[in-house]
């Protein structure tokens, strides 16, 4: 559809091309006109064309006659001071032009004295006129004559003047100034159609038209998806096997589903696999501030897919156009509204099985217009979900195809270190890698490079220009140790995956923490040992570094909010299974004024508060009990993050059973074993809760 949008614009521009040519060349024509007779001869005088003639200095001459003047041109040797014909290199006589305007009665008369004879004086008695001295040169020194250095071109009747110098300009210029008019007036009609063409294609759809090559095997991590699809694809390929049976394939499928799960890229693969057109257009390009485009261009896209059908139309980000009608702050959009309805009608109004299939997708389905969803428009909903660890593990492979990886890369493990990541995210990932690798001038990526780029995605670059001083430094070191030890020690608590004390956006540190396996759901035990966990940072700093830093804001914004959400929409405390909060969305998205609903008595908020403050009490108790029982882990896990700043999931391991890293066993070889100093030989000073001892 776009294409046949811009074919006029590509004729206007064709047009004013050719126009500027046309004008260009007709200006060309009348100043050639005009300046044709335009000379840079040398004028001279009459009886100095007549001494010239008869002294046979004059090799060439034109006469043109005109209403009252008679004009002589031609070329004529250059003389010097003393009379002497002026010669150039090759001893050839130097020539000028030269042109003489007599009057038409003077042509003939004999008034012009000449020099005659050989002593150089004038003969009084002798005079001639110009008509005399071309005759007389002619006949001494034209082509009859022994000499043969005259000769008269193009001789006329000095009287008469011929027709085209006459009429000729005068015609010249009336056509010229007509096709000029002529040509501001078809530029104006033109003008004028363009803006009506413009006026009516304003309403066109802006759907693209465009056939994919994507395949159901580019996609991964989403097999239930691809298969309730690949019905799509059998209708689009065979539509008379369902009709046969009666069967009927839903008119619209809405796919919902965070960002980056791939909803634009299924809906590609349908159209790919069927191979058929694909038109695809966002919900946003149907409402403008005019008040009917939006209904128009619906209107103009199903006209269209219908001429195409079999076909697939796809509407990304549909909430932008099929929100709630007349909901939200402010009332409801005439424009958006008119557009909304409109493609209620055509989605309920076209035939059954015309081979028009309708896919659209949206992060907020809980928005949409209950009429857009029911049965016979969007009657089926597929949820594009989160991939789990296999989908994961599927999504690192697709985007690995054509990258260059080390041989220790497991696929496996990569997954298991991204929980909760979208395709998109591991897409950026791998590519963050790629980039991290050339940046470092290795041959092929490495294991370092994926883990940096997760850490990029979740938490930015590294500050590497943000200096920390030693003791900040160590109280970071004991915060995230206090966080892993949870992780590591404390039941139904998630699995530590990296720790780091390198600074990344607005954190000095942070510690990366999975499940061992996909949930769906969350378990009271679970949860509490999700908050024991955020409270370990701060017990680890009451314990080892006698203060506390605001470094834990947002582990404590987080718990809180867990902590609320048990008591008030989960049910998990004492006063019972009640909902007491609902989240009901944003304003602006057809929703209530407040994002949260509240339905209880302010002697229940005390009860709810008092309940949240009993979550969080008994996390941080159990936070400061794991932490004093496992004081030499936390204290070997901090030494070894000052030293190292980062530690990932196995040297943890490692490190928990040996009570050293790997990577220091190198140093062991060159280093004698005597020179490290035993743990009870480290002096008192070094650390901060040896201080506080």
């Amino acid at each position: 559809m776009d294409e046949e949008n811009q074919q006029p614009r590509a004729r206007v521009s064709r047009s004013f091309i050719f126009s500027i040519i046309i004008v260009a060349a007709i200006i060309a024509l009348i100043a050639f006109v005009i300046f044709s007779n335009i000379s840079t001869a040398t004028t001279i005088t009459p009886d100095t064309l007549v001494q010239e003639l008869y002294d046979g200095h004059v090799t060439e001459a034109t006469i043109t006659s005109g209403t009252n003047i008679v004009t002589v041109n031609g070329r004529t040797q250059t003389l010097d001071k003393d009379g002497q014909v002026v010669k150039d290199a090759k001893g050839n006589a130097k020539l000028y032009t030269f042109t003489v305007n007599v009057p038409i009665t003077m042509f003939e008369q004999d008034i012009y004295w000449i020099d005659m004879n050989e002593d150089g004086n004038k003969d009084l008695d002798e005079t001639v006129s110009v008509a005399w001295a071309v005759a007389y040169s002619l006949e001494n020194y034209g082509p009859n004559s022994e000499a043969k250095t005259f000769t008269l071109k193009d001789s006329v009747d000095p009287y008469r003047t011929t027709w085209w110098e006459q009429w000729g300009p005068t015609i010249v210029l009336i056509a010229g100034s007509g096709l000029i008019t002529l040509f501001l007036l078809s530029r104006m009609t033109s003008t004028v159609n363009s803006s009506n063409r413009q006026a009516m294609d304003f309403n066109r759809s802006r759907a693209r038209k465009a056939n994919s090559k994507v395949k159901f095997a580019d996609v991964a991590g989403a097999d239930e998806e691809k298969a309730e699809m690949q019905e799509l694809v059998y209708y689009l390929k065979d539509p008379k096997k369902f009709t046969k049976f009666g069967a009927k394939l839903p008119k619209g499928v809405l796919l919902v589903g965070p960002p980056g799960c791939g909803k634009t890229l299924l809906a590609k693969a349908v159209a790919g696999e069927a191979g058929v057109p694909f038109f695809s257009i966002s919900g946003s390009d149907f409402v403008e501030m005019f008040v009917g485009v939006g209904a128009g261009r619906v209107r103009d896209m199903f006209r269209i897919a219908k001429e195409n059908a079999p076909c697939l139309v796809f509407i990304d980000e549909i909430d932008a156009v099929g929100r709630q009608r007349g909901a939200g702050l402010g009332g409801g959009n005439d424009e958006r509204e008119q557009t909304l309805n409109q493609l209620l009608v055509e989605m309920d109004g076209f035939n059954d099985n015309s081979g028009i299939i309708v896919i659209a997708a949206t992060n907020r389905d809980d928005v949409l217009d209950p009429a857009l969803l029911r049965a016979g428009r969007f009657d089926r909903k597929i949820t594009v979900s989160l991939p789990d660890r296999k989908g994961r593990e599927a999504i690192f492979k697709v985007h690995s195809k054509n990258k260059k990886l080390d041989e220790d890369v497991n696929f496996e493990n990569l997954a298991k270190r991204t929980v909760g990541f979208s395709g998109a995210d591991i897409e950026n990932i791998m590519n963050e890698a790629a980039i991290l690798a050339v940046r470092a001038n290795r041959e092929s990526i490495s294991v370092d490079d994926i883990d940096e780029a997760i850490d990029r995605r979740v938490a930015g670059p590294a500050k590497s220009s943000r200096s920390l001083t030693p003791h900040e430094k160590e109280m970071i070191a004991y915060h995230e140790s206090g966080h892993a030890i949870i992780g590591l020690r404390y039941p139904h608590s998630n699995k530590v995956q990296k720790i780091t004390i390198v600074p990344r956006g607005n954190t000095g540190g942070h510690v990366r923490m999975t499940p061992e396996d996909d949930r769906f759901t969350n378990s009271k035990s679970e949860l509490i040992a999700e908050i024991v966990g955020y409270m370990g940072g701060r017990a680890s700093e009451e314990i080892f570094c006698d203060d506390i830093s605001n470094g834990a804001s947002n582990d404590i914004q987080v718990a809180t909010a867990i902590a609320r959400a048990m008591v008030c929409e989960w049910g998990m405390s004492d006063l019972g299974p009640i909902q007491y909060e609902r989240d009901t969305g944003s304003v602006f998205l057809g929703r209530d004024y407040t994002n949260t609903q509240k339905n209880f008595s302010i002697e229940t908020a005390t009860k709810i508060d008092n309940e949240i403050r009993k979550i969080i009490d008994f996390a941080h108790e159990e936070a400061l009990r794991v932490i004093k029982e496992n004081k030499d882990d936390v204290i070997l896990l901090a030494k070894t993050l000052v030293e190292h700043e980062q530690i990932t999931a196995e040297e943890i391991d490692y490190l928990m059973e040996h009570r050293h890293l790997k990577r220091d066993e190198k140093r062991a070889v060159v280093e004698p074993v005597d020179s490290v100093p035993e743990k009870d030989s480290i002096p008192a000073e070094t650390t901060i809760e040896d201080k506080k001892e």
